[in-house]
């Protein structure tokens, strides 16, 4: 056999990309030369020449037959067949034929005699191959798993909408996408189709995920116009690739991307209809893989390769017309062309609506769409669109109200829903009393609502998706509107009609309502509900229960951290409801807590104190208000002041509430009575009054035992604050002793990664190392932090207090480059988000002296440290902890620069405040006296020196036990240091 005659060309249209690829990997694999050519015959002329230039290709060619001649319309087809049948008899040994379509062909194709390859196994499909490519089958097996995938077989992970069999053209800017992609290698690309509305973004993309399905094993479509519901959909990727959802939306996604960057799996994103780039830029992984984005903002470029999309070129426009109906001549699907100016949208409608009308004059109909104005069909004229987009809408409206009254009045409805994904499922279920008379009974009637959603969508190109319904029926689930046509079915509603479905779209979202934001089970429902709370007017709505879902879907946002969504719509409310009921209504109470709520986890501490403060205000000079709504201010604002560092404030508010609700509500035995003492206890803690903190923190896990049972989450968290207390009182073992049992108890009752889960491990790695455990507190506190960087990212509060503490770890442990510039990281960004003179953010800086003093830096050192004792005195007073450890750190920055006497009248003044405020036995208080005995020393004074370090050696052997590492430092006499340590609020 010649070397011509060894070669197979393999000629493919360009939707059967994944079959071609397929195909040419088998034939080289069996040792054969192999070439893709791809042909268009929609851009060639149906003439002889066309296959004479295709037949001067070497070798044995094998044509891959899929739907293409669909495309073509009768006319261009029936001249291509013509030239297929004179050309086939003259080259009958060197052209054969594979289908991979179970659509019927037509005569001129079947005449190929194609070989069917769907619907079979690979090794079979790969040996039909290689026997119509006139290839012997080689001798050995071919591990089929290596190569492009078999296209029967669909990707590992897939979430796509279905194939539009009408799409048509666009053959150069698919292979650019591709291109774009290809040319990326593995180092991962975004592309952004970006274009007009109506122009065919999504259609191209969609056609693109199928075109090249083969060249991915995940597939992940989501809807990205709406940040709640893009953000849901992406999330709930990571179940299909092995990781538990959160419960904490943002820390979900931050895992599905991690997922996606380190897999080693091709994978494809596409992010359809976006907007703002900066709403849902944080979904876009940074490592490997393809993310295809459809969007009319051009800020896209910044973040992705973009390709415009531009209207169909006018052969294009002509077949996908010929597609769409069969009504028309190709001269007839020019002048349509010509008439919307070859928009992909209006072509569709505009065909969709003359093959539904099949008596309406062509001609007429084109006229009219060429010198007509909207008003002249009936309905309102709306200026926002051009003139050719008015005239076609006009048209179909007229249309609908006029011939097909149930799918108008339906149309009317959906309009009041957002139109990304239009809740068909809802409207299924809806009672019967909450929809308009002609729907209530369109719906109860299964054939009759889907000829309706069917007549819909054929006349204004609704998206429609199928699913398995009751009975086996196979049911419209999801529907699609353009949101141009949304927006202006919309603006020609009448008041009166506007009023009307707004209403019922409202009663059928309430019925709706799962009625449980907490439950994990119904996150995905109210993910689907929130887009459509604007559009459907619920949120200037007076009606309670219409409020009360509102008030649900906030709840939802702040279970799943979703904080900036749910700051815009509580605000949103806030300010709606209040001009409606006043300050004082239950709902606007609601809402304004949860808009402070918001704004506190945003880090907008002054906002919420502003918000908190004028609540209160309010309520008190407000008449008939339930004492509650005040008990609840009183409580929001404390927690916006203990997050302030106003810790005395914050704990007078949470006394006052505490009496208030032990009055109102009852004491001991009440959860939320509970709940605000628990939150006084915390303030006493930060307070430093350590000793109360403890006593109240104590109680209230007795009484949560006694009320919820040992294993509640709440008791768990009481547990998890009395062993903090403990580990800051000095008592490292009873501390380690509770926190190892509740931490593993946390473990079992909450997710691993939950925020409680996870200060019980930090409070455990903590413990550890005081006690002594410095190997098992490191391995400890290093899975907390990349924990809580993947659920958290790097900037919240519960990464920096985990990093804050884990730089201090490091220092213990000699890695001294790396605590510094954790520590340093950490002051920063503390003083980024709470301020310079924030206490966080001095003890965090005090943290930075202390590892500069250990590099040798001691001149800075002491600067340093004698302006956090300073501060920290000013922030929270001379007598609390913290400013008694920053005095204990100065005393050591002294003495590293050689001022013992300076050091020891600081250290002398420190230990008689540590002895007043924390007791003569307190760790702090007996390294204080330690450090002072070690000047006292260099001044001379042994005698002193020698009986402050008796007591101090004496003191922590009692306490700790004579192997402990603290005691054996102090009896070495070497300087004692002191770390600080943010407390969770």
């Amino acid at each position: 056999m010649t070397a011509e005659h060894a070669h197979v060309t393999v000629v493919f249209a360009g939707q059967s990309e994944s079959w071609a690829k397929w195909i040419d990997h088998q034939i080289r694999a069996a040792g054969r030369g192999s070439t893709l050519v791809r042909w268009n015959p929609l851009r060639r002329l149906p003439e002889p020449e066309a296959l004479t230039e295709l037949l001067s290709a070497p070798g044995r060619i094998l044509l891959v037959i899929d739907d293409w001649h669909e495309r073509l319309g009768a006319e261009r087809f029936g001249a291509w067949a013509e030239v297929l049948r004179e050309a086939l008899p003259q080259h009958p040994d060197r052209i054969a034929a594979v289908s991979i379509t179970a659509q019927p062909m037509p005569q001129a194709v079947i005449a190929l005699a194609p070989v069917e390859l769907r619907g079979l196994r690979p090794e079979v499909a790969r040996s039909r191959v290689l026997e119509c490519a006139g290839v012997p089958a080689p001798s050995t097996l071919v591990d089929l798993s290596r190569g492009p995938r078999f296209p029967d077989d669909p990707p590992a992970v897939w979430q796509a909408p279905r194939r539009n069999r009408r799409f048509i053209g666009r053959t150069e800017l698919l292979e650019k996408v591709y291109g774009a992609f290809s040319a990326a290698g593995a180092d991962g690309c975004s592309v952004a189709l970006l274009g007009p509305g109506g122009v065919g973004k999504s259609q191209l993309a969609l056609e693109y995920v199928h075109r090249f399905a083969g060249e991915y094993d995940i597939v992940w479509w989501v809807s990205a116009a709406g940040r709640v519901t893009a953000r849901q959909k992406f999330a709930e990727l990571a179940p299909r690739l092995g990781i538990t959802d959160a419960g904490d939306l943002g820390a979900t996604i931050r895992a599905v991307k991690g997922g996606l960057d380190a897999t080693a799996q091709p994978w494809l994103l596409v992010l359809d209809g976006a907007g703002d780039p900066e709403r849902v830029l944080d979904l876009v992984p940074e490592g490997r893989g393809h993310v295809l984005v459809t969007t009319h903002r051009s800020e896209w470029a910044a973040h992705a390769a973009t390709m415009t999309v531009p209207v169909f070129e006018r052969n294009e426009s002509v077949a996908f017309v010929g597609r769409r109906t069969a009504r028309l001549s190709d001269r007839e699907a020019e002048q349509l062309a010509d008439a919307v100016q070859d928009m992909p949208l209006l072509l569709d409608q505009m065909a969709g609506w003359l093959d539904l009308n099949r008596t309406a004059s062509v001609d007429d109909y084109i006229r009219e769409l060429q010198e007509g104005r909207p008003e002249g069909f009936g309905v309102l004229e709306s200026a926002h669109y051009p003139q050719n987009f008015r005239v076609v809408w006009s048209t179909l409206y007229n249309s609908l109200r006029d011939d097909f009254r149930p799918a108008w009045d339906l149309l009317n409805l959906l309009s009041c829903f957002s139109p990304e994904v239009v809740p068909v499922r809802l409207l299924q279920t809806a009672r019967h009393s909450d929809l308009p008379p002609g729907l209530a009974d369109l719906v109860g009637e299964p054939s009759s609502w889907n000829t309706a959603l069917r007549r819909l969508s054929e006349i204004t190109s609704m998206r429609v998706e199928y699913e398995q319904g009751p009975r086996d029926i196979q049911t419209v689930g999801t529907l699609r509107m353009h949101r141009l046509f949304h927006r202006y079915v919309r603006s020609v509603l009448s008041p009166h009609d506007a009023a009307r479905h707004s209403a019922a779209a409202r009663k059928v979202l309430v019925s709706a309502d799962p009625r449980d934001p907490g439950s994990a089970g119904n996150w995905a429902r109210y993910a689907d509900l929130i887009p459509h709370l604007e559009p459907s007017g619920a949120l200037e709505a007076g009606d309670d229960d219409v409020r009360e879902l509102v008030l649900n879907c906030i709840e939802y946002l702040r279970s799943r951290g979703e904080y900036h969504d749910g700051w815009w719509l509580s605000h949103q409310v806030v300010e709606h409801w209040r001009r409606a009921s006043g300050d004082t209504d239950r709902s606007v109470l609601v809402a304004v807590h949860q808009l402070a709520n918001m704004l506190r986890r945003l880090g907008r501490y002054p906002e919420a104190e502003e918000v908190g403060r004028e609540t209160l205000r309010r309520l008190r000079g407000a008449q008939s208000v339930r004492p509650i709504e005040v008990i609840r201010a009183k409580d929001g604002l404390g927690g916006t002041l203990m997050a302030l560092g106003r810790y005395a404030e914050a704990r007078t508010l949470f006394e006052e509430a505490a009496s208030d609700a032990a009055e109102e509500l009852g004491g001991e035995t009440v959860p939320r009575t509970l709940t605000i003492r628990s939150n006084l206890a915390v303030a006493l803690g930060l307070q430093g009054r350590y000793v109360e903190s403890l006593a109240l923190h104590r109680r209230i896990f007795e009484a949560r035992v006694d009320l919820l049972g040992g294993k509640h989450p709440l008791t768990l968290n009481s547990a998890l604050r009395t062993s903090w207390m403990l580990r800051l009182l000095g008592s490292y073992r009873e501390a380690l002793a509770i926190q190892g049992h509740n931490s593993r108890v946390h473990s079992q009752v909450l997710d691993r990664t939950h925020s409680q889960t996870l200060h019980a491990e930090h409070n455990l790695a903590l413990c550890a190392r005081r006690d002594g455990d410095l190997q098992f507190a490191h391995a400890m506190m290093r899975g907390v932090r990349e924990k809580v960087l993947r659920r958290r990212g790097a900037l919240h509060p519960e990464t920096l207090m985990v990093s804050c503490d884990y730089a201090m770890l490091l220092r213990q442990l000699d890695r001294i480059e790396q605590a510094r510039e954790l520590a340093e990281t950490t002051a920063t960004r503390y003083a980024a988000q709470l301020g310079d003179l924030h206490p966080y953010t001095i003890g965090a800086r005090d943290n930075v002296a202390t590892v500069m003093r250990d590099m040798g830096e001691t001149r800075g050192a002491l600067e340093l440290s004698l302006r956090t004792t300073q501060q920290m005195e000013e922030a929270v007073g001379r007598e609390h902890p913290w400013a008694i450890g920053c005095a204990k750190n100065a005393v050591a920055a002294l003495a590293a620069v050689g001022d013992a006497e300076t050091a020891a009248t600081l250290g002398r003044d420190a230990a008689e405040r540590a002895a007043h405020a924390l007791g003569e036995s307190h760790v702090l208080t007996i390294s204080l006296k330690a450090g002072l005995a070690i000047d006292l020393s260099e001044l001379g004074e042994p005698d002193e020196a020698d009986q402050l370090h008796r007591d101090a050696v004496g003191r922590l052997t009692g306490l700790l036990g004579a192997d402990h590492q603290h005691t054996r430092y102090i009896l070495e006499r070497q300087r004692p240091y002191w770390d600080f340590e943010p407390q969770p609020i």
